[in-house]
């Protein structure tokens, strides 16, 4: 059997598509993943089908600060461990995710001359993956503006896991406590939270339940637990299947990633993206681009005021139909064939 080893990691966002890409892999590969010790470790855990090996892993923090300096002695380390598994399991391929987690072994399999296929979910690309672009023969993006940014880019749109398929409103603990004549409003704080819309959320919630049942995915940070009635809280949710089948409408960062989901599936978005403050603006970029589609309203945290937050929600609820029409217009999500497309292709290359 054939070898194909995954990786990616430092949100969940860089682990779920692999995993969906693994999803249709499993039955011709013994799939093997390599990782750091973050987020990724915990997720791919639970699949008892891929064999994980961790490296160390080195971030670049975008603010002063010394571990900066240290930066290029531990990719060296992580890029020799990363070499030293190629060389053991010799994987036929390499599919990335992209993130930081990602680099030293996209530059390892280069040195070894694996073949690589990344995928960027952003509509910029980020730092890591300009870096996996010089390695990679492909990289495979989830908007077709971003594919024209290099000849060796090619639009898939984002892989999507078969459990979100599979969603069901009712297996939800809380769900015969809803009020049926309201409507079902998802907030997602995201895999590690967003203490900005998680604060808004609690601060507005007497006015928020008057119209909708509340479901409240924090991520995994300390965020005020509150007791109120049509509210209901989660940390993290693994069946996020059945969460997208609760929801009406859904408010959320604008990570590429999950409202790429929330697209997939139809779902009419508010989304308030992570500030330029702390980020390289590219979920503003994702915001921008979906709000100009006609599939989300956007609201910037610097333009953020209570009265019309609230607005926002109930007129995206009011007129959730107009967005889900505008949401028909797009054709199947079949990302993950399209990459395994390519993943044949570039082993049946390295074969010739």
């Amino acid at each position: 059997m054939k070898t194909i080893v995954l990786t990616g990691g430092g949100t969940a966002g860089h682990v779920y598509p692999a995993l969906a890409v693994k999803e249709r892999l499993e039955k011709d590969y013994a799939i093997h993943y390599i990782g750091g010790n973050g987020m990724e470790k915990d997720i791919v855990a639970k699949d008892k089908d891929i064999i994980y090996h961790k490296i160390d892993t080195v971030k670049l923090e975008r603010k002063l600060t010394l571990k900066n300096l240290l930066i290029p002695f531990r990719l060296l380390k992580a890029i020799r461990e990363a070499k030293k598994i190629l060389k053991e399991i010799k994987p036929c391929c390499i599919f990335s995710k992209g993130g930081f987690v990602a680099v030293p072994v996209a530059i390892a399999g280069k040195c070894l001359k694996i073949p690589i296929i990344s995928h960027e979910s952003d509509l910029s690309m980020g730092l890591a993956n300009k870096i996996i672009l010089k390695c990679c023969s492909f990289m495979c993006t989830a908007f077709e503006e971003t594919a024209k940014t290099s000849e060796k880019c090619v639009f898939t749109g984002q892989p999507i896991r078969n459990a979100l398929f599979k969603g069901n409103k009712k297996k939800l603990a809380f769900y015969e406590s809803l009020d049926k004549s309201k409507g079902n409003l998802l907030v997602v704080g995201g895999s590690s939270g967003a203490k900005f819309i998680n604060d808004k959320v609690i601060k507005n919630i007497d006015r928020l339940t008057e119209n909708f049942n509340v479901v409240h995915i924090t991520g995994m940070q300390d965020t005020k637990k509150i007791s109120h009635a049509g509210y209901f809280q989660v940390d993290y949710a693994d069946n996020m299947g059945d969460y997208l089948d609760y929801a009406d409408i859904v408010l959320s960062r604008a990570g590429s990633g999950a409202i790429n989901e929330f697209l997939t599936f139809k779902k009419p978005m508010l989304l308030i993206p992570l500030s330029k403050k702390c980020s390289r603006g590219d979920q503003i970029e994702n915001a921008n681009l979906f709000s100009s589609l006609g599939y989300a309203d956007l609201l910037l945290e610097e333009d953020y005021d209570d009265s019309l937050f609230v607005l926002k929600l109930n007129n995206l609820y009011k007129n959730k139909e107009k967005y889900i029409k505008n949401t028909e217009k797009m054709a199947k999500n079949d990302a993950c064939d399209k990459i395994i497309e390519l993943i044949k292709q570039v082993e049946l290359k390295d074969n010739d």
